[in-house]
């Protein structure tokens, strides 16, 4: 028999392999749309409460109020956002997150009043809701089986960059200062969302026609009995289903754990530097953009030594790693001046390979761990964890350290050590779905083309 030869991989691909991308061909699209996405959002999340003092007459607390009502009343969300998803699918109910943003920013152009805040934000809120909960199970079709782990660890790198770019971009806008300016620069971002929801409902990496080509099966979770004479073009069961299944819920608790730790940079590390410890400033900077250089480059290549593992093994080594880095910085209270810098950089190290080892694992088992049929529901509940943790950990941990220096460190030790007993075996399938047919992730390919799951 002649032995068939194979072409030897390209240089590009050798160095997509190397870095531990994804395979990326016929997926510009889709890239494109999440590059769009994460530029967009860096923009805004620097630039949203400047604008407003800027553009309107209302103090600066009275915006950051606003913003908050309108974030706090898209709370209840998610749960809708999944039924819509099951029932339309994850490609349209993202390329719908992206055009609510439009509607959203266009909303920011014309508000005046602290109400007009309110019900804008809420709407971008709602767009980026829906987005979130689309993109992951969308990568899980565009993955089609194979490479998951790197594709979610590529999206989350383009997501870092692309907040740390649309940030700059803002901070120059800022420093420019006009009106007009910076209406343009939201003008901008009305455009970019609306072709970054265009790119998407265009996409076709993941149709029926290719789904021979799909990658190795991936077991399909067990479905909830059907009742008696139920047909079956209809999804069974519901949100009282995602709420019995407790292997899931564990996973939606123990996410919480990483909600809390991923709200550290943003809401505890500048006070708790600036009003206990012996140090400058500065330092705060540094360590910022020590985080964000070190996910940019080392996200995807982790991703490599991720998927050669299991992901219940990686969230608990993440979970650790959390631990230790706010063990670290509770205890820089007790250290001298001099050594303290070099503690804040050790922890800072350790929180970041946790953040790089945490995303992947616990994106894709958001989405493989629930039932097809109900996926947008279960989605719905674990998108409630980052809606409902993100909400509280500002007030809660800043009320903590109000109350001691070492009292926020010490809660989010506790609640990361706490977790992993939760993420213990939840890769492993339960004894019902032993006898499983197996099913590959392209059998979710009607969900990408908007059509009904059962």
């Amino acid at each position: 028999m002649t032995p068939r030869h194979f072409p030897a991989p390209s240089a590009w691909r050798r160095i997509q392999t190397a870095w531990g991308l994804p395979d990326l061909a016929g997926k510009g699209r889709f890239v494109t749309a999440n590059v769009i996405d994460s530029l967009g959002n860096g923009l805004v999340m620097a630039f949203t409460v400047v604008f407003f003092v800027k553009t309107t007459s209302l103090s600066l607390v009275a915006v950051g109020a606003a913003l908050t009502v309108g974030q706090l009343l898209a709370l209840p969300v998610p749960p809708v956002i999944g039924l819509l998803m099951d029932r339309y699918g994850p490609r349209i109910v993202v390329a719908a997150g992206n055009w609510i943003s439009v509607a959203g920013f266009i909303g920011f152009l014309f508000s005046h009043a602290a109400w007009h805040i309110v019900l804008w934000q809420f709407v971008v809120q709602l767009g980026s809701n829906a987005f979130w909960m689309g993109n992951s199970p969308l990568i899980v079709l565009v993955a089609r089986g194979v490479e998951r782990a790197r594709w979610f660890g590529f999206v989350r790198a383009l997501r870092n960059v692309g907040v740390g770019f649309g940030g700059a971009a803002s901070a120059v806008a800022l420093s420019i200062g006009t009106v007009t300016g910076l209406r343009a620069v939201l003008a901008v971002n009305v455009v970019s969302f609306a072709v970054a929801g265009w790119l998407v409902i265009t996409f076709r990496g993941a149709d029926p026609s290719e789904a021979a080509g799909a990658g190795p099966a991936e077991p399909k979770p067990a479905e909830p009995e059907r009742a008696t004479g139920e047909t079956t073009g209809r999804p069974a069961g519901g949100y009282r289903t995602v709420l019995k299944d407790t292997r899931y819920l564990r996973l939606v608790g123990a996410n919480i754990s990483f909600v809390f730790a991923s709200t550290v940079v943003s809401v505890l590390l500048a006070v708790y530097v600036a009003d206990n410890l012996d140090v400058g400033a500065w330092i705060v900077g540094v360590l910022v953009v020590l985080n964000t250089v070190m996910v940019a480059l080392f996200q995807t290549l982790a991703s490599r030594w991720i998927e050669a593992r299991g992901p219940a093994t990686v969230l608990v080594l993440a979970l650790l790693l959390n631990a230790a880095a706010f063990a670290v910085f509770g205890a820089l209270l007790a250290l001298p001046g001099w050594a303290v810098i070099a503690g804040l950089l050790v922890a800072m190290v350790l929180y970041t390979v946790a953040e790089i080892l945490s995303s992947p694992p616990t994106s894709e088992l958001s989405v493989v761990m629930a039932p097809e049929h109900l996926r947008g529901r279960y989605l719905g509940v674990y998108q409630m964890s980052w809606s409902v943790g993100g909400a509280l950990a500002p007030a809660l941990l800043t009320a903590l350290l109000a109350g001691g220096a070492a009292l926020p460190w010490v809660f989010l030790t506790a609640i990361s050590v706490l977790a992993v007993p939760l993420v213990l075996g939840l890769d492993r399938r339960p004894a019902a779905t032993s006898e499983a047919t197996p099913a590959g992730d392209a059998a979710s390919v009607e969900q990408l083309d908007g059509g009904p799951v059962g």
